[in-house]
């Protein structure tokens, strides 16, 4: 008896996977870098509020 689902993935298919894969990481990173970004602000801000009270 023959099951398809045992044969092994396609050079094509494995490449899709590959290719799909990347663009899911790239989405990851991008979405991290903002928030990020967004503490970094935050925190500058709250630093330099302090840096203020100090004075």
């Amino acid at each position: 008896m023959f099951f398809p689902f045992c044969m092994a993935p396609s050079a094509e298919s494995r490449r899709q996977y590959q290719r799909y894969k990347l663009e899911m990481m790239k989405a990851f990173r991008d979405s991290l870098e903002a928030r990020l970004a967004a503490i970094n602000a935050a925190i500058s801000t709250v630093e330099q509020q302090l840096t203020q009270e100090g004075e």
